[in-house]
């Protein structure tokens, strides 16, 4: 790992749990991180819910457009965290991989994103404190 990780969050739309934690990472690590997302088949725009529920935590996502994932994207990634999207992510060896189960905040209303949106701050938190 070099003195500034690379963390890529993967899920599935790149719209909703990937949005949210790498805005999380951005808020949490500054620029001590860099800082990348995508999907295995990204959606046209980020989930609404999602922007809000990062919002009210004071973090705005809504300028972020979901990224098709690419295997460069994983090459040069340090940390690879994936949510949900199968074996859609390419495996290099030396990499750090976590997959982190989360519900899906796709079509669910705010006070159901809260908790993801909570879940995957700490799940942040925690890799920040082993990066």
């Amino acid at each position: 790992m070099t003195d500034q990780p690379t963390v890529l969050f993967v899920c599935v739309h790149n719209a909703g749990r990937s949005q949210m934690a790498a805005g999380w990472l951005r808020e949490l690590a500054g620029d001590r991180v860099r800082v990348r997302s995508a999907g295995s088949e990204p959606a046209d725009r980020v989930n609404a819910v999602a922007v809000q529920a990062m919002a009210e935590a004071g973090i705005d996502i809504a300028g972020t457009t979901p990224a098709v994932l690419e295997t460069d994207a994983v090459r040069e990634s340090d940390v690879v965290i994936t949510m949900g999207c199968g074996d859609a992510c390419p495996v290099f060896p030396g990499k750090r991989y976590e997959d982190w189960t989360l519900d899906d905040p796709a079509g669910l209303p705010l006070e159901d994103v809260r908790p993801i949106r909570d879940a995957i701050k700490a799940r942040v938190e925690a890799l920040v404190a082993s990066l």
